[in-house]
């Protein structure tokens, strides 16, 4: 099928699996009328680095996914995004957005929240590091994490328990293909 898989579309897949727990973290802001427009669909942007500058396409609807059908849009909209030609529909309407900076080498990052949602997850480079592991020393695979967040809607526990839960979802990442 030519298609490569990466541990990228498993985190989105995560992601659309953790947000319809936490609310709070997939909604938008809409400062116009001063309200919190909470979402009932899961649409994840993906930061994309191209030529011009970073891209956001947006991957709709990626709760109701395969993983295999997110890694095909991931390949399709990074390819587009690169080339320019995508649509404006397709970098509309993110509910949430992911950017891997471990894609270039980046271990650790601040990601920027994309208004107006209210949350972003930065994703660093994948490394085998030691870890303890029934009180020992073994090597491990550790994915760095972080999130940004606005405090008028989410607060430090909300994301913690947010991360908790995706941490749960990602450390057995086999499990989600039966999801």
């Amino acid at each position: 099928l030519g298609l490569k898989v990466s541990y990228l579309p498993f985190i989105i897949r995560a992601l659309a699996l953790t947000l319809p727990k936490h609310k709070k973290l997939n909604c938008r802001l809409d400062l116009e009328n001063n309200r919190v427009i909470y979402n009932r669909y899961y649409n994840i942007g993906i930061a994309v680095d191209t030529p011009d500058g970073l891209v956001v396409p947006v991957i709709k609807d990626a709760d109701r996914k395969s993983i295999y059908e997110i890694a095909a849009a991931i390949a399709d909209l990074s390819n587009r995004a690169r080339d320019r030609k995508l649509t404006l529909e397709e970098i509309r309407q993110g509910t949430f957005t992911l950017t891997n900076y471990g894609s270039l080498a980046g271990i650790h990052g601040v990601p920027v929240i994309n208004y107006p949602e209210v949350a972003i997850l930065g994703v660093g480079r994948i490394r085998e590091v030691p870890v303890v592991k029934n009180g020992q020393v073994v090597p491990g695979m550790v994915l760095p994490l972080s999130m940004s967040f606005d405090h008028r809607i989410v607060d430090g526990g909300d994301a913690a328990r947010f991360l908790l839960d995706l941490m749960a979802l990602l450390s057995e990442p086999a499990a989600m293909l039966m999801m």
